[in-house]
């Protein structure tokens, strides 16, 4: 056989797959988890959930996921939404698969995908998977977004799907809801209209003040608002992430949703982790405050810290940022090497997690010789970003 072997698609040879580093250290703060696990009655219920559902898995499982969808939307309802129905919800393994759905249904040959770099490296990917022209505009130094700049690039570009996060990965910075209006209303000012969708993976980690998009979907039919129950709800092993968004949109991604994707395990663990909702967020305003305590100190180190809304912060600027991630290592403590060049970015643990990372960091940086530098902030759509 002198063809090369095996027949992958041109534009994916030489490029390595997605792998966060996995290192048995003992303090791992580089993927975002919540650092406090489910309670004893947390994962009781969904044990016994599970154990229920084992017991019919010969059976496929609801194709529509009724249940949850009505779950999902009552919690939304109490958290920012106002008329959220099971019909304007949609989940599926992770709210990368939701992603990948929503570009599968209003991406394609021909199509725009647009955001605005730095930003959460995956978003390219599903792009380059759907076979959608990728399109990315810039932030400001301060990884906010000029939003007449903003606009001009949607209406030259005319992208079917917009992606903006918010809380932004890896920066943490939060979009303004006047940044979702004029993006949502510029999308919709061409044909074939674009979707906005706002990607709040890590919103219930934001400020007091900051409000979610999904306040803004009764007065935007072309909005989606996007979450995940991997963050704030502790449940990153459990693969479910979610969207809001007009029932027509929803009905849409039916079309290519592979059958029965989201299984019965899947579906009993989501449920049980609704009922237990206040509880497994109870952590969450204790991981506000450790950021914030976190941000001030390294502020306070003289580092240059990018504002937080979500539960990380990216700081910076290094030399040779990789030389600061490996003295990271060396002394037990696993952060990412992620964002602009320069910079690195440390999720939010446990007090204890957190003072071992600013021992370790001290003495990272007194032993590792080096100078901050003053780039500017650029894409570096190369590092693969999952959490």
């Amino acid at each position: 056989m002198n063809a090369a072997f095996p027949p992958l698609r041109e534009e994916l040879q030489g490029i390595e797959p997605y792998g966060a580093p996995q290192l048995d250290l003992p303090v791992q703060l580089n993927v975002n988890e919540n650092p406090y696990g489910p309670s004893p009655e947390a994962a009781a219920d969904i044990a016994r959930s599970v154990g229920e559902a084992a017991a019919s898995l010969n059976r496929y499982p609801d194709r529509e996921f009724s249940e949850l969808r009505a779950g999902l939307a009552a919690y939304l309802e109490g958290d920012g939404g106002t008329g959220i129905t099971p019909e304007m919800v949609w989940a599926a393994n992770g709210s990368n698969e939701v992603m990948l759905q929503l570009l599968q249904a209003f991406g394609g040959p021909g199509r725009v995908a647009l955001s605005f770099a730095p930003t959460y490296s995956m978003y390219p990917e599903y792009a380059r998977d759907t076979l959608t022209e990728w399109v990315a505009g810039h932030r400001a130094d301060d990884f906010s977004l000029d939003l007449d700049a903003a606009r001009d690039l949607v209406l030259e570009k005319q992208p079917t799907v917009v992606l903006l996060p918010s809380p932004n990965n890896p920066t943490g910075t939060a979009l303004p809801p006047e940044a979702v209006t004029m993006l949502c209303e510029a999308a919709a000012s061409y044909e074939p209209a674009g979707i906005v969708v706002v990607d709040e993976a890590y919103v219930e980690f934001r400020r007091t003040g900051t409000p979610s998009a999904l306040e803004l979907l009764p007065v935007h039919r072309n909005l989606v608002v996007t979450r995940t129950m991997s963050k704030a709800f502790a449940l990153a092993g459990a693969r479910l992430g979610y969207l809001a968004a007009d029932p027509a949109i929803c009905d849409a991604i039916r079309v290519v949703r592979l059958p029965y994707h989201l299984s019965a395990v899947t579906q009993a663990t989501a449920l049980a982790a609704l009922r237990h909702a206040p509880e497994l967020l109870g952590k969450v305003e204790e991981l506000r405050v450790e950021r914030d305590a976190t941000v001030a100190w390294l502020r306070e180190q003289g580092f240059e810290v990018a504002d937080s809304d979500a539960n990380f912060a990216l700081f910076g600027r290094f030399a040779d940022r990789h030389a600061v991630w490996q003295g990271m290592v060396d002394r037990g403590v696993l952060i990412r090497e992620t964002g602009p060049d320069g910079w690195l970015r440390v999720s939010i643990g446990t007090a204890a997690e957190m003072a071992a990372f600013r021992q370790a960091l001290l003495e990272t940086v007194q032993d590792t010789p080096q100078q901050t530098t003053q780039q500017t902030p650029q894409d570096t759509s190369e590092q693969k970003d999952l959490a």
